[in-house]
């Protein structure tokens, strides 16, 4: 049986009493490679961007004071002076009276204080007819308007994605400083799991686990190192553990913590090291079974085998200290509020979490519908789940029609 079921809120007390998950370390790798990466550093703008005024649409630069009381009707003509040409540094000089010719992009010359669009012009030979007048600036970025040289454009601890690794290109970064990614080890342990791709005997199930909880520790910012299947042996767990320990900064593992004969890990865990196991069983469901150890500093989540409850405890407990570790941000679950639609029980003594369904119904309000409760090994449970109704332990039921917080595993598909 579990020595002390610990309730969820000491259980999560605990692990950041016993292992305080920081980042790991700082490495330097190329602009290229840096997506989905987090920053290690403040960005500072070295330079202005843009280095000079440039214009934003293809046109004529002109002197806006020479196109004041243009109109369709009646245009102002300029004599055309030159083009300037993206790429290129031009000496042309804008003089009372003319117009250069300008493409997107290029810089203002010197003299000129505003761009007149292409398609508000007629040019014939070296006249160029303005339809419509503009004021200084207008069509014009300015030196350093997007970055200015000393802003700080990016925060250290920034996930980088699209935007950001354009915004370093722009800067001429071409190497940044962000922090190492936790390698994390996975594998699922019982005598009735096999690998998919295999063929599939009689009485077997394909691992759902090592590959689901693999897909969430990359979604949760860490390097999965999936080490397949192993057996309910004592002697196999335990070289198994310690290769995972060896190879990896986190181990994850699924299987083998309930109370039957074979449920060895516990036993397996607690004989690798001190402290061992720090959290043998949490008041919860699903997910009652959960094992936590710390070996050689570092922590080891032992999971239900029940795909629901493993990957449920995985979001909850798991996630947040492989981000802690690569330097993330915690990510905040999102709550909308909803109405049930049933009555939800909770296990008695436990924090209970029920998978639900977010709906409309005929009154436009947004309803929580249980999926498949109390059936934590549902393997469909969670993909089919928005999210999560938290039942209180002290709480018995939640009845129908209630006003219920509904926090978001993900982005409904």
């Amino acid at each position: 049986m579990f020595r002390k079921l610990l309730t969820f809120e000491e259980a999560k007390k605990i692990i950041l009493e016993r292992f305080r998950p920081k980042p790991l370390g700082i490495e330097e790798i190329s602009l290229l490679e840096g997506g989905n990466r987090v920053l290690a550093q403040d960005i500072t703008a070295s330079k202005n961007i843009p280095p000079f005024d440039r214009s934003t649409v293809d046109g004529y630069a002109v002197r806006a004071q020479d196109t004041f009381g243009a109109e369709e009707n009646r245009p102002i003509m300029l004599k055309a002076h030159g083009t300037v040409r993206a790429g290129e540094t031009s000496k042309i000089v804008v003089r009372k009276k003319e117009a250069a010719e300008i493409v997107t992009g290029a810089p203002i010359p010197e003299g000129a204080d505003a761009v007149v669009m292409i398609e508000q012009t007629e040019r014939k030979a070296t006249r160029v007819r303005m339809f419509s007048a503009v004021a200084r600036h207008e069509n014009i970025m300015k030196t350093g308007q997007d970055i200015g040289k000393g802003e700080t454009v990016l925060k250290s601890g920034k996930l980088l994605g699209s935007r950001e690794i354009g915004v370093l290109a722009a800067l001429g970064i071409a190497k940044v400083k962000v922090y190492v990614i936790p390698r994390v080890a996975v594998f699922s342990t019982g005598a009735e799991v096999v690998e998919p791709g295999r063929s599939l005997p009689a009485g077997k199930i394909y691992d759902t686990n090592a590959y689901s909880l693999s897909a969430a520790v990359l979604e949760s910012g860490g390097k999965p190192i999936f080490l397949g299947v192993f057996p309910d042996n004592f002697v196999k767990l335990q070289k198994a553990l310690r290769h995972a320990l060896a190879s990896a900064d986190v181990v994850v593992t699924s299987g083998g913590v309930s109370v039957g004969p074979r449920d060895v890990m516990p036993k397996a865990l607690a004989s690798l090291g001190k402290p061992g196991t720090i959290i043998s069983g949490i008041a919860i469901k699903p997910g009652k079974p959960t094992t936590i150890g710390l070996i050689r500093d570092k922590p080891v989540f032992s999971l239900p085998g029940h795909p629901t409850s493993a990957l449920l405890v995985f979001h909850l407990l798991v996630r947040p200290i492989i981000q802690a570790m690569g330097g993330r941000r915690a990510e905040e679950d999102f709550e909308v509020k909803a109405v049930t639609t049933t009555k939800m029980f909770s296990a008695k003594g436990r924090k209970t979490f029920v998978m639900v369904i977010l709906k409309r119904d005929k009154q436009n309000r947004t309803v929580a519908e249980p999926v498949l409760a109390g059936n934590s090994g549902a393997i469909t449970t969670l993909a089919r789940a928005d999210g999560y109704v938290e039942i209180p332990e002290n709480v018995q039921f939640v009845d129908a029609n209630d006003e219920v917080a509904v926090r978001l595993l993900g982005e409904k598909q």
